[in-house]
C-alpha cells in the first residue's frame, strides 16, 4: 500500500435553470469524492484549479480548503462536497490538485484528473 494516496472522483451536472446561452452563461455543479486509500491520515488544507472553456480561456482558483472546509481524512475514510463552475461555453474541462498536510508532517498533492463540463446533446 502507498503511505500517500487519494482516489478522487468526480460528477457532474448541467444546470440549466442557473444558466442563459444568449448571456454566453453556462452552469454546472460537480460533486467530488475524495476517499483516502493510503496508509497516512492527511489534511486538505489548500485547492487548485484550471478551468478551461472549449475556446481556450483558462481560469486558475486557488484557495484554502473546500466549501470552507479542511477535511482530515484517515486512511479508508471519505469526503464528498458539491460545487459549481459557470463557462462561457457549452463545453469545457476542470482540473488540478488539492495541498495536503500528513499528520507526520509530509505535504504533498493529490492530483485531481481531468473532468469535462457540457451541455447535454452538445457533443455526440
Amino acid at each position: 500500500m502507498v503511505r500517500y494516496r487519494f482516489d478522487i472522483s468526480t460528477r457532474v451536472e448541467y444546470l440549466p435553470d442557473q444558466s442563459d446561452p444568449g448571456e454566453q452563461r453556462f452552469a454546472f455543479a460537480y460533486t467530488i469524492t475524495i476517499r483516502n486509500a493510503g496508509e497516512a491520515t492527511a489534511t486538505l488544507l489548500r485547492r487548485h484549479w484550471l478551468i478551461t472553456d472549449a475556446d481556450g480561456h483558462e481560469e486558475i482558483v486557488d484557495g484554502d480548503g473546500v466549501i470552507g472546509h479542511q477535511p482530515t481524512l484517515a486512511p479508508g475514510e471519505v469526503f464528498e462536497y458539491t460545487s459549481g463552475a459557470v463557462l462561457r461555453t457549452p463545453v469545457g474541462a476542470m482540473e488540478g490538485h488539492y495541498g495536503m498536510h500528513a499528520e507526520d508532517g509530509t505535504e504533498f498533492q493529490a492530483p485531481i484528473p481531468v473532468f469535462g463540463l457540457r451541455v447535454p446533446g452538445v457533443l455526440n
